[in-house]
């Protein structure tokens, strides 16, 4: 079931949104477009049914609405990693035709170039609200992010590894929270606590077990990683 419904997503791409080599740049485009909409739509949800957002400073609401755009890229990314890493095919040991640290497909692709378009607008947002928004750690944690997603993106290396990274983007929602929950004065709710319970629990397995994982599956792979054949895409 999860193979073809994998089967059935990529098919769709590949009818609709244009040959492969334009998926990266229609998928980034997708993913700006999309940082935009989660923006003017969380504002205007925010003003109307959250009542302590109206008495929040300008810089606050901005940070407020910047954090919808990071949880729902965390969602997304999450939710495709989680699928294309442990649910579908794309990166078995029974695809024959190309090293598994060469497996792509437009699906894959398409998937981080969403995540390359959150990055740079987050990065832009970061820049012009500098510092309020994050310091230089944040610029840089960025520009890599933006460098090694679009890498394999582009060139169809390393995506399975890119996508485990990725999931790491689990606990971001948790941490999300965690600051709406603090700047509404709810830092001494049960909700906060329980929330801090489930971002330690997250970075426990997403942030290390799961990185555990990772190098294992370097080592086990170490001779395809460090090897170079000419690179092979399921188109």
């Amino acid at each position: 079931m999860a193979i073809q419904s994998y089967e059935s997503y990529d098919m769709l791409l590949k009818q609709f949104l244009l040959p492969h080599p334009f998926v990266p740049y229609i998928s980034m485009l997708v993913g700006m477009f999309a940082c935009k909409l989660v923006y003017d739509l969380n504002h205007l949800l925010s003003a109307a049914y959250f009542k302590s957002y109206s008495n929040l400073s300008k810089m606050q609401r901005i940070e407020w609405n910047n954090r919808a755009i990071s949880t729902v890229h965390a969602l997304f990314i999450t939710a495709m990693s989680l699928y294309l890493v442990f649910w579908s095919d794309l990166y078995s040991d029974q695809q024959l035709n190309a090293f598994v640290t060469l497996q792509s497909s437009p699906l894959s692709t398409f998937a981080l170039g969403v995540s390359v378009g959150y990055f740079l607008t987050d990065l832009g947002m970061i820049i012009w609200f500098y510092p309020a928004l994050g310091g230089l750690e944040y610029v840089v944690h960025h520009l890599l992010s933006v460098a090694s997603v679009a890498y394999a993106m582009l060139t169809g290396e390393g995506q399975l590894y890119t996508y485990m990274v990725l999931i790491s983007e689990t606990t971001t929602p948790g941490i999300n929270l965690r600051w709406y929950l603090d700047t509404t004065g709810m830092k001494g709710s049960r909700t906060y606590l329980i929330n801090g319970v489930v971002i330690f629990i997250a970075w426990l397995v997403a942030r290390i077990l799961l990185f555990m994982y990772l190098f294992y599956h370097l080592y086990l792979h170490y001779q395809q990683v460090t090897s170079t054949p000419a690179r092979t895409s399921l188109d």
